[in-house]
């Protein structure tokens, strides 16, 4: 076998288990994901330069060549249906020259030393890799054209790599990428102005969208590996009776009583979590069994007490009553222009409009639960992990903290996931099955979460409360814009007593906002976290997009103008504004001010696409209502229209969506339209359906039957997606998240335009 790599062997596992790691510690990962990247946007320090392992473009790291021809590209981000396992291989096999037929793909393990950044969040994935894996497909390219040059005794210039072919193009003599592996190894990997990218008319795959998906056919066949059908011989399975108060502490529990279950072999003490949550496990006891059945009656058996602690009280009724005093109460100033109070007293109550929103905790629910396999070495000198993670890097450094090993003795095998929406770049699910691992070395331990423990137990997305005010010129457009949230803060999680959002958590869609009014404030409201706040899809840009364009749309009714018309007018002229010197954003999702700035003329353009495919302005039946809202999000600009139909009873039937998305090079356009057909979807439940309330510290939905999620049958009957822009003249964007922020303020004045009535507090079950 001969190849292009520095790796021994070209098959799975060894690949697998050819690494050697960055070390963390528990505390520097948990507390660099959220509160690094303002340090680092401090240091000025932009895109895959402010994440930690940056960008790795070496092809030796990435391809590898076998001497049939099969060229192996390894895919070192995680797949939770975004298609990234195919779409940056994709980019790599066009700069290389390859025949998709003749590309294999195999996932990384966790190691940001040798990959770079492995953290699949914040859109990041093709946005922070498309150039790097470019460089490492054209590097690969001249490296075989090198050696078949050398091969022939012929000028470099005279050879030319055509789908998996070298060609002399003098004589026409060929030679196969297989038969050139061995000698192009050999070569020098060219950089800088020695490397010679494709121009965009040369490529044959990037921006194409005909590949599909490269695990469809094992998904379609019930062959692919996803974290939950891993399986060893001898392994045992564990559950955890898990707090329901969080910082709950263990007071008893009937352990012959769980023990006598048939099938239990041992129960596990994990210790609780010392200081802020962070990724640590919550603590409890492990029920560990020959099979997962015996493990869940032998934790029913259990019977324990706990010492609830300070979160006992927590109350969704009561914490909205608090959120939503701190909304409409001085709170602090993220960004200030002009004079707002004076311009406010000036205007007059008549033309001050005030409006305040709400959204519930959310949790992520994917379709597959957390899961985790472990096997510590007999001599616990080693411990290998087979786990569904979006930051295999950071369970690598929590495993090896859990165990007292180093990072390089933890091997973190990235199985499929099941969908994961944030929840999974929080391996706590990892730390708990190394734990138990550690009582048991030389026995695999599955830990498995049931749907329960799930819902249970999430780091959910933050409640928030939004309040709006503005007053209106002569025009009908605003003249002052107050714009405050209250929500606890992510930072909770790594910082004990951490309150108010931060101007990171303010930059989604509140502190960024581009309309050109002369006197604007954007203030947080401080409150307290009594959960586990976490990442979901989207972030806040969800409550903060809600707030804003459902206002918006308020706004335009009361000036008595067309929402679209209003909103096109509030925009203003295409412009691109400076995120820093303009918004006072200084976060700006850590890309640099310069590269990506706030381009109004994009934002309009999803707008005009979005309402021309719905057709706006059309007269529509009684009772039905088109509904507009647009969202900048992850350097991607969005816009949706829904056509909603509410009847007597108030039941809402959502007929028809169109979803336009600008987020520039649009790399693999099938993945996109999935993600924004996707995104409407989980737009959609959460507008119309999810919920996650506590009652004395206790969540209170356990399962789909009330913690529910968009039902086929309440679907949109139709959605439309368009692409907008697509040329390479402008930065990547995000496409993961973007989609998703306007679908619930669409609906919501969908129905408003259907009904006259505007509900401005979700999920909307029903139009009363």
């Amino acid at each position: 076998m001969q190849e292009i790599s520095t790796l021994p062997e070209v098959s799975r596992r060894a690949l697998l288990q050819g690494s050697a790691g960055l070390v963390f510690s528990l505390a520097v990962t948990a507390q660099g994901v959220v509160l690094a990247q303002e340090a680092k946007a401090e240091a000025k320090k932009y895109g895959a330069d402010s994440m930690p392992g940056g960008t790795v473009d070496d092809p030796l790291v990435f391809v590898s060549i076998a001497a049939d021809g099969t060229v192996t590209i390894v895919a070192h981000r995680a797949e939770m249906g975004t298609g990234v396992r195919t779409s940056l291989p994709m980019v790599v096999a066009d700069e290389l020259e390859a025949r998709w037929d003749k590309v294999s793909v195999i996932q990384a393990p966790g190691n940001e030393a040798k990959y770079g950044n492995q953290n699949v969040d914040g859109s990041r994935s093709v946005r922070h890799f498309f150039a790097p894996m470019r460089r490492v497909g054209a590097a690969a390219r001249q490296m075989l054209e090198a050696a078949a040059a050398a091969r022939w005794g012929v000028p470099v210039d005279q050879v030319k790599a055509v789908q998996h072919e070298v060609i002399h193009t003098a004589t026409g003599k060929r030679l196969g990428y297989g038969e050139l592996a061995a000698d192009a190894a050999k070569q020098p990997v060219p950089k800088g102005d020695a490397l010679r990218l494709k121009t965009p008319a040369q490529f044959r795959y990037i921006g194409k969208g005909k590949l599909g998906v490269v695990d469809l056919a094992n998904i379609g066949q019930g062959k692919a590996v996803y974290g939950q059908d891993k399986h060893l011989p001898g392994m045992v399975f564990a559950v955890v009776a898990r707090p329901a108060v969080l910082g709950a502490k263990l007071r008893s529990y009937q352990k012959d009583k769980a023990l006598a279950v048939p099938g239990v072999k041992s129960l596990v003490e994990i210790p609780a979590y010392k200081g802020a949550p962070a990724f640590q496990p919550l603590g409890g006891v492990a029920v560990v069994a020959r099979n997962t059945w015996a493990a869940m009656k032998g934790r029913e058996a259990l019977a324990i007490e706990w010492d609830e602690g300070a979160h006992a009280s927590y109350d969704s009724v009561e914490y909205r009553k608090e959120l939503e005093k701190a909304a409409n109460s001085p709170g602090k100033v993220l960004r200030s222009n002009g004079d707002l109070d004076s311009a406010v007293k000036k205007a007059g109550d008549k033309a001050l409009v005030k409006a305040d929103y709400y959204v519930p905790h959310l949790a992520h629910a994917s379709m597959e639960p957390p899961t985790a396999t472990v096997l510590l070495a007999a001599d616990k000198s080693r411990c290998e992990v087979w786990t569904s993670v979006q930051a295999p890097e950071a369970a690598r450094g929590l495993v090896a903290a859990a165990l007292g090993l180093k990072a390089e003795q933890v091997t973190i095998n990235v199985l499929l996931l099941g969908g994961a929406f944030g929840r999974k770049s929080k391996p706590d699910f990892a730390v708990e099955a190394a734990l138990i691992a550690q009582t048991m070395p030389g026995t695999p331990v599955k830990v498995v979460w049931t749907r329960d423990d799930d819902i249970q137990h999430d780091f959910y997305h933050a409640v928030a409360a939004d309040h709006l005010e503005a007053t209106l010129g002569t025009n009908g457009l605003p003249q002052t814009w107050l714009h405050r949230s209250a929500a606890p803060t992510i930072a909770s999680l790594f910082q004990e007593g951490a309150k108010g959002q931060s101007s990171m958590e303010m930059g989604m869609g509140a502190i960024n906002m581009p309309y050109d009014i002369p006197n604007v404030r954007i203030e947080t409201g401080e409150v307290q976290a009594h959960t586990r706040i976490g990442w979901f899809r989207a972030v806040y840009n969800i409550p903060h997009a809600f707030a804003a364009q459902s206002f918006i749309a308020e706004l335009a009714h009361r000036a008595g103008k067309d929402h679209k018309q209003y909103a096109l007018e509030l925009i203003g002229p295409p412009r691109k504004l400076n995120p820093e010197k303009d918004l006072g954003d200084g976060w700006n999702y850590t890309e640099s001010p310069t590269l990506y700035p706030y381009d109004t003329g994009r934002l309009r353009d999803v707008i005009e696409a979005a309402t021309r495919g719905a057709r706006w302005g059309r007269k529509l039946p009684k009772g039905h209502g088109l509904g507009l809202a647009f969202c900048y999000s992850f350097m991607s600009y969005s816009a949706v229209v829904v056509e909603a139909a509410v009847d007597d009873k108030g039941h809402v039937k959502v007929i028809a969506v169109d979803t336009a998305l600008d987020c520039g090079p649009q790399i693999n356009p099938e993945r996109i339209r999935s993600q924004l057909e996707g995104g409407v979807i989980m737009g959609m439940s959460l507008a119309m359906s999810s919920e996650i309330t506590f009652a004395k510290g206790r969540v209170q939905q356990s399962n789909f039957h009330d913690f529910e999620v968009l039902r086929y049958a309440d679907q949109p009957q139709t959605i439309r997606t368009h692409l907008v822009g697509g040329g390479i003249d402008v930065p990547i964007g995000g496409v993961g998240e973007p989609p998703l922020p306007a679908v619930a303020p669409a609906l919501a004045n969908a129905i408003f335009a259907a009904t006259g009535k505007r509900l401005r507090a979700l999920p909307i079950r029903q139009v009363s």
